[in-house]
């Protein structure tokens, strides 16, 4: 560690608070006056996992006892007075001063620090001592397992053989914390959020970048919600390989699926597509639009003013609250499954898979179809 290691204490207490917290790297390094770089660095070092603060261990001589051996030894007392005097045994006393330089250079701060340096010895991972174990972790891990469902697996597979059994946070240690160098740092792809040290469970994403003045779902009219005026639709991307993006439209009433083709998931592309996509079709059936989060649609100023629709945006890490557009995604996965370069799909395409949706009798419509439903209100 480079920088890192030159934080003071105080800073490094604030830290670990505000991770804790699940705070942004921004906020954290805004709140101590560093670098966001050097807040990076330090939790990057330590994996995102607080170290374990130190404590003195239960017996030990504390630095008073030290220093009134180090009196005791000045004033010429005995051994025995010197134990008799902190209520400690002679042979403790002894000992304490004959491996710190003996009675002609005993000094209770050097003593002290002496104690301290060789207490630094750590108790090894199971998984550095037990092979066998670490070669099941790591095969798992490679089959994507998650830590979580290794070690459970593991105790439910060798209930009688505890030298098998391992928590999910001694995994996720030896994955992150790399001073360890227990657990290849590379296995850490195969975990299903694949990133650079662990963050806390209600960890906060930075601001940057953040929707701007966008109206919440909580916002939106309550006549929405029982789906009886049609008009208000949801939408999101679908994502497959090289970048390639699709934007996904559904109408709450009569859930009739729009697909958009897009060249990327650039803010002016998706406001000009969605644009497009919204002038074919009579302004009753286009009210509101309710998206994710995604910074995609970070113009949606432009596109309520171009088009007249009112964007409404999910709270964060909600994704359920647009549940019709998550459920129609889903079903596109069996056309466009995930990693599938989208790029190539033409628009005649993306229109026929929606018209194979649309023409599905849905249990929700009472077996009517999407498409004939739509049709009802336009004509």
């Amino acid at each position: 560690m480079t920088g890192a290691s030159k934080l003071v204490d105080e800073n490094k207490v604030v830290i670990w608070a505000l991770w804790r917290a699940g705070k942004p790297m921004i906020d954290i390094a805004g709140r101590t006056g560093l670098a966001p770089a050097s807040v990076f660095s330090y939790l990057r070092y330590h994996g995102g996992i607080e170290p374990r603060a130190r404590c003195r261990r239960l017996g030990s001589l504390t630095i008073a006892e030290r220093e009134e051996i180090s009196r005791g030894v000045a004033a010429g007392k005995s051994l025995r007075g010197i134990a008799c005097s902190i209520g400690r045994s002679p042979s403790t006393v002894s000992r304490e001063i004959s491996r710190n330089g003996g009675t002609d250079r005993y000094r209770a701060l050097d003593a002290e620090r002496a104690a301290w340096r060789r207490s630094r010895r750590r108790k090894p991972f199971r998984l550095v001592t037990n092979s066998r174990l670490r070669s099941i972790v790591v095969e798992k891990l490679e089959s994507d397992w998650s830590p979580e469902q290794i070690s459970g697996w593991l105790a439910v597979t060798y209930p009688d053989n505890h030298e098998l059994h391992v928590s999910h946070e001694t995994i996720y240690r030896s994955l992150y914390v790399q001073s360890k160098g227990v657990l290849r740092h590379d296995l850490v792809k195969h975990l299903r959020r694949k990133r650079r040290f662990r963050h806390a469970r209600q960890h906060a994403a930075g601001t940057r970048g953040a929707i701007q003045d966008g109206l919440s779902i909580s916002a939106r009219p309550p006549d929405i919600e029982d789906r009886a005026i049609p008009g208000h639709w949801e939408g999101d991307l679908i994502c497959g390989g090289g970048g390639s993006v699709v934007a996904t439209l559904v109408e709450r009433t009569t859930r009739y699926c729009v697909l958009v083709k897009l060249k990327n998931k650039s803010t002016s592309e998706l406001v000009g597509a969605l644009g497009a996509k919204m002038a074919g079709w009579p302004h009753p059936l286009w009210q509101t639009l309710t998206w994710d989060r995604g910074t995609e649609l970070g113009a949606h100023k432009r596109l309520s003013e171009t088009s007249g629709i009112a964007v409404y945006f999910c709270d964060p890490r909600s994704p359920w609250q647009r549940g019709t557009n998550e459920n129609t995604n889903g079903l596109l996965r069996q056309y466009f499954p995930k990693r599938m370069n989208l790029g190539p799909v033409s628009q005649a395409e993306l229109d026929a898979v929606s018209e194979r949706l649309n023409t599905r009798p849905r249990k929700t419509l009472r077996y009517s179809t999407p498409k004939a439903e739509m049709q009802k209100l336009l004509h």
